[in-house]
């Protein structure tokens, strides 16, 4: 039970999404329409395309993982129809009490960022979500707006620190005035935006992006997973590569917060309702041994 008053009407993002894990174990599925996946699954590349195959994951999964992660823009490239479809997705998530992830990676300052904020964190919303992605390129201060308004409303986010693609290194491996890595900075902002809630013992409610297949960049670049103090999702789990020896290395003893996020591993076995199920709990299981033995 948290020791900490609801916020906004319900509980810190971070105790809901700790127990999540602990019902449904640590797996993230994501919502990635893309038009290779539709086809795959019969659908057209239209917004009808798109409502029917987000709204059979929801029906499928809702209730059964921690977490669903829709992926904004492949709902974005369909325009104004695209983000109706999206708005029915969140809401789809909230009526069945399933923690939705929107994948957006927002970054900005002032009263833009502000406006991102509103966009995804305000309980009146359209486009509400339990938690958004967020980047903190600008800045980690330039990310108060939206981690300001996370916690008046019992919401998270999920702050950009070391993902897996080629061209991340050359920001998050470089080395600030003072010698640490710009990762590291990052991972210190979540920490201390976390501070509260790990003395309450408590998970966070601001979590790390981290991918699951960067190797031994989390030793290299000496980040303290453990000393954020939030969830980790962790991208690149699965059809992407990383299994139980990576996640164990990349994590160490982070393992227990991470929440692994699989794709294309689990809506590849879709249309069918049961197969996708099973490969929802295939992933989940394999998370849970990686992550939690």
């Amino acid at each position: 039970m948290s020791t900490q008053p609801p916020t906004g009407g319900r509980l810190p993002f971070g105790v809901r999404l700790a127990a999540a894990m602990d019902a449904h174990g640590p797996l993230c599925v994501g919502i990635d329409p893309h038009a290779a996946l539709l086809d795959a699954w019969g659908l057209p590349d239209t917004p009808a395309g798109l409502r029917d195959f987000s709204l059979r994951v929801v029906e499928a999964l809702a209730g059964r993982v921690a977490a669903v992660k829709p992926q904004s823009a492949f709902f974005e490239r369909h325009g104004s129809a695209g983000i109706a479809v999206l708005e029915e997705v969140l809401a789809a998530l909230r009526r069945a009490g399933t923690l939705a992830i929107l994948d957006v990676k927002r970054g900005d300052i002032g009263s833009t960022m502000a406006g991102y904020a509103q966009a995804y964190l305000a309980d009146d919303a359209p486009l509400a979500a339990d938690a958004i992605t967020v980047s903190p390129y600008l800045g980690y201060g330039s990310l108060r707006p939206a981690l300001q308004a996370a916690a008046a409303t019992g919401r998270g986010v999920f702050v950009l620190a070391l993902t897996s693609n080629p061209e991340g290194a050359a920001v998050q491996h470089a080395r600030t005035a003072s010698g640490r890595a710009v990762a590291a900075e990052v991972v210190a902002g979540a920490a201390a935006s976390n501070a509260a809630a790990r003395a309450a013992g408590e998970l966070g409610s601001v979590g790390l992006v981290v991918g699951a297949t960067v190797g031994d960049a989390v030793r290299e670049l000496d980040l303290d997973l453990l000393a954020a103090g939030g969830p980790l999702l962790a991208p690149g789990v699965g059809a992407q590569g990383a299994g139980a020896p990576e996640l164990q290395a990349v994590f160490g003893p982070a393992r227990a917060h991470v929440l692994a996020s699989s794709s294309r591993g689990v809506l590849g076995a879709g249309p069918d309702p049961v197969q996708l199920r099973r490969a929802a709990a295939r992933a989940a299981a394999e998370a849970a041994a990686a992550l939690r033995a």
